[in-house]
């Protein structure tokens, strides 16, 4: 079967392989081999997910439309759009991606070779310039209209509604877990008020709304093997309209921590901030002059809110029976929440660091330092 969907599309040459690739958990993902008259060239062919995403004709139609923009911005500042920026390969039918006899739902895009995702950074050096990849990314899409775009999520990052689905699990408690949880309880009814601080922003028009990422982990950037610099940001299943607060948040929850995601020994849970301040330099240098001064302003707060909303998400599934992330045992969301509220403590204390930092960093940019 695989081989029989690898032949609908247009590559160049015979395909000879098609076998599982990498280490992500919603697509089915492959890696297809074919010859040519030069050797052996990869692509990566993907089904989507039905049950993550239902509709995937509307994602599909965000990926189209953002790839085609951003490889002319690639373009037009002297880059390498086929090393730079993914692109979807056609079928033979000359379609941007396939639907197959049972509805789902195919893509393909060409291999980005001497590159590797790391699931955590060599240095602060290296998650530095991931920071400027995803900051690149953003301001790469600055001119490109956010508000055509397919919500492949709706309400995805919106802080608000994650408290009234944590309130609505509490008040349901449907697996009897409540009892369990009352501290955890009290830290997230504490700190309602944060909830509205990036959707009240947008909604007063006090920062743009942008096209963003929305899933700025360290493996969602490809790296040179050699160079160590990152290279192409990838999976853009979750690009919709939003605040760049949102990824620059995001990629700190995800990359300053000195624990696993679900470290259950708390003591070993720290925010460091050297990884932070690397973040934010290579975020703003990635962005340069399309940032705005309010947004500096609010990227440490954004930092904050995006740990606490996720460390919401994960109690609120504790609560509701663990139905949307995969667990491996009972307690496995609750032991993540728990990771995410030390963060948000630490990042509490060190807060005023995080602001000298993020300053620090944008006036380094504005001297072009």
């Amino acid at each position: 079967m695989l081989f029989d969907i690898a032949a609908r599309f247009a590559f160049d040459g015979e395909c000879s392989d098609v076998s599982p690739y990498g280490n992500g958990h919603i697509n089915d993902t492959y890696a297809v081999s074919v010859m040519t008259e030069r050797g052996r060239l990869r692509y990566i062919l993907q089904r989507l997910n039905p049950y993550v995403f239902p509709d995937r004709r509307g994602l599909m139609k965000n990926m189209i439309a953002v790839t085609r923009f951003l490889r002319e911005s690639v373009k037009a500042r002297g880059g390498d759009p086929e090393r730079e920026c993914l692109r979807l390969v056609p079928t033979r039918a000359g379609e941007p991606y396939l639907v197959d006899g049972n509805g789902d739902v195919w893509r393909a895009t060409q291999f980005i070779e001497n590159t590797e995702a790391y699931l955590v950074a060599d240095d602060a050096e290296m998650f530095r310039d991931a920071g400027r990849a995803f900051g690149e990314f953003v301001a790469g899409l600055s001119d490109f209209d956010a508000s055509t775009l397919f919500e492949v999520i709706p309400r995805f990052h919106d802080t608000e509604n994650r408290y009234a689905a944590f309130s609505e699990a509490v008040a349901a408690d449907r697996k009897g877990r409540l009892a369990f949880v009352a501290a955890e309880r009290e830290f997230v009814e504490a700190r309602k008020g944060d909830c509205s601080l990036i959707v009240r922003a947008l909604a007063e028009k006090r920062i743009p709304v942008r096209v963003t990422h929305n899933d700025t982990k360290l493996n969602n950037v490809l790296i040179d093997v050699d160079t160590k610099k990152s290279v192409c940001v990838i999976d853009l299943d979750t690009v919709m309209a939003g605040s760049m607060l949102y990824d620059f948040g995001d990629g700190v929850r995800a990359g300053c921590s000195t624990a696993r995601e679900d470290e259950k020994d708390l003591n070993r849970v720290h925010f460091d901030t050297e990884l932070f301040g690397a973040f934010a330099d290579g975020f703003l240098t990635g962005m340069g002059d399309s940032v705005t001064e309010e947004e500096i302003k609010l990227m440490p707060y954004a930092a904050r809110l995006m740990t606490f909303e996720c460390g919401m998400r994960f109690l609120t599934d504790y609560l509701g029976g663990d139905v949307y992330f995969k667990t491996a045992y009972a307690e496995h969301n609750l032991v993540r929440a728990r990771t995410q509220f030390r963060l948000v403590e630490e990042m509490e204390g060190a807060f005023t660091e995080m602001q000298r930092l993020c300053f620090e960093a944008a006036e380094r940019v504005r001297r072009g330092k």
